[in-house]
């Protein structure tokens, strides 16, 4: 047998692994002295280099942050007061109108707790929430009104604005340190979920109108209806930066770019404790970059998305060129996720040198999969090529890498895709199973490589049905390697 790490060696490693994950894997003599040639140190991993990985730096030199003019408008000037009782929406509207008809800039929002309903941005326009600031968000749905278009959970309707709004704009920020608080908690937005709250009516309702082709302009929802509003949403956008931020208690998915490119996620906090708050969710996106974020939510930290059925099918456009690192997951689902919403597809997903549930920033609950592709025979669609590598994890509540064609028990005549899928140097400490790969007799998973990884404290035996090529590469489960068949 080859050798392989102890459970003592991987306790001991651990810490080591943890503050490294945010760091080049590189040794002194590998010392860098450009930024390229630091990158190039970052990206270099322990084998396969010359695979799909070698895509990394072609979809990094894509994603570019805006630049704003240097000119600043205070909501204050517009009439803005920061006691956390006045609303304050038409200060940050007239703000942003002027800020953008100047030519672009920066909404400075001080110190304070601004109360707002819709903040709608506009193209070059900087939301700068300085540390100290806190966006408010109503918790009045009137103040989500009018509709707008938007897509609810992978079908395009008119409902509830999202709290930050954007459609068809360019070059848009929101940053500075501050904190934008959804109040989710607060507001209805939960009993509307809950049990006799009509949101699964509304929900009911919204999916039929996508599988029958309902023009999207009578799919009209808000006002008299339950369907709850993400947080933050850019629709159809471009050149997207959000850095440096605290997201707290949205009342659904947090950040949610739609059609979308060039998006980078650097250095944000998102925690929330409602239903379905999943961190971010980039659906039908190309270029998007995910780094240095944590992610504290009820559902999946990132998932990626493309459309639900048939009205996915309709807009057909995958997500892709997604690249995730550094990050720290403890949702109550997926850490890196896709579907199960993808009906549009995706593809060159890429995740590494991130954290599950650790000890600095644990959730109320144990996560649930730090890797977790789902699909099932209605969605079509597909999902070819996700890579993921250097995650390091402990306790979580089932399967560390699990890929699933029957996601929901839904059944349909489309294929259920999942191929080109790799997981190198996973460590992990505390699960139900190392591997869970629920694959279909009439559409077995492809290509599948799980290389270097070591689990240890998992309570049954890993289950692996109908998958074709699949290779286990010196992957340990408690000290045993695993093998297939």
């Amino acid at each position: 047998m080859p050798t392989h790490p102890t459970r003592r060696s991987l306790v001991k490693a651990g810490g080591v692994l943890a503050a490294a994950a945010a760091l080049p894997p590189a040794t002194a003599a590998e010392a860098v002295e450009t930024a390229e040639t630091a990158e190039a140190a970052e990206l270099a991993g322990p084998q396969y280099e010359d695979g799909p990985w070698a895509l990394v730096p072609q979809i990094l030199a894509r994603i570019t942050p805006p630049v704003f003019p240097d000119r600043w408008f205070d909501i204050r000037d517009y009439g803005a007061v920061g006691d956390g009782l006045t609303k304050n929406t038409d200060a940050f509207r007239a703000a942003i109108a002027a800020c953008n008809a100047a030519g672009g800039g920066h909404v400075r929002v001080p110190e304070g707790r601004f109360l707002t309903g819709a903040v709608h941005l506009l193209s070059n326009v900087d939301l700068h929430v300085t540390e100290g600031a806190t966006v408010l968000f109503s918790t009045d749905p009137a103040d989500y009104l009018p509709v707008v278009l938007t897509r609810w959970e992978g079908t395009e309707c008119y409902n509830y604005s999202s709290f930050v709004y954007a459609y068809g704009q360019e070059n848009l920020s929101i940053s500075g340190g501050g904190v934008l608080d959804g109040q989710g908690m607060t507001g209805p937005w939960k009993s509307w979920r809950d049990p006799g709250g009509n949101a699964l009516i509304d929900q009911a309702a919204l999916r039929a109108m996508g599988e029958q082709g309902v023009p999207v302009a009578e799919r009209v929802f808000g006002e008299g209806h339950h369907l709850r509003p993400n947080m933050i949403q850019f629709y159809r956008c471009r050149n997207i930066v959000m850095r440096n931020l605290t997201v707290l208690e949205p009342p659904m998915w947090t950040i949610h770019p739609v059609l979308c490119t060039n998006v980078l996620l650097d250095s944000v906090d998102v925690i929330g404790r409602i239903n379905n708050s999943d961190g971010a969710d980039p659906e039908c996106c190309s270029d998007v970059y995910i780094v240095n974020c944590r992610f504290h939510t009820e559902d999946d930290s990132i998932a990626v998305k493309s459309g639900r059925d048939e009205d996915g099918l309709r807009v057909g456009v995958p997500s892709e060129n997604i690249v995730v690192r550094n990050c720290v997951f403890s949702g109550r689902w997926g850490g890196i996720a896709v579907g199960s919403e993808m009906s549009g597809g995706a593809r060159n997903i890429f995740a590494e040198n991130c954290e599950i549930n650790p000890l600095s920033f644990p959730g109320r609950y144990n996560p649930r999969h730090p890797v977790f592709l789902k699909t099932n025979k209605k969605r079509g669609g597909y999902i070819d090529g996700v890579y993921v590598r250097r995650f390091t994890g402990r306790q979580i509540d089932r399967d560390c890498i699990y890929l699933t064609a029957r996601y929901s028990n839904q059944t349909g005549d489309r294929p259920a895709i999942i191929r080109n899928v790799v997981v190198e140097h996973m460590e992990h400490d505390g699960a139900r199973m190392a591997v869970n790969f629920e694959g279909l007799a009439s559409d077995p998973f492809s290509d599948i490589r799980i290389s270097q990884c070591e689990f240890v404290h998992t309570t049954q035996d890993s289950r692996i049905e109908h998958v074709v090529n699949l290779t286990l590469d010196r992957v340990y489960d408690d000290g045993i390697q695993l093998r297939y068949p």
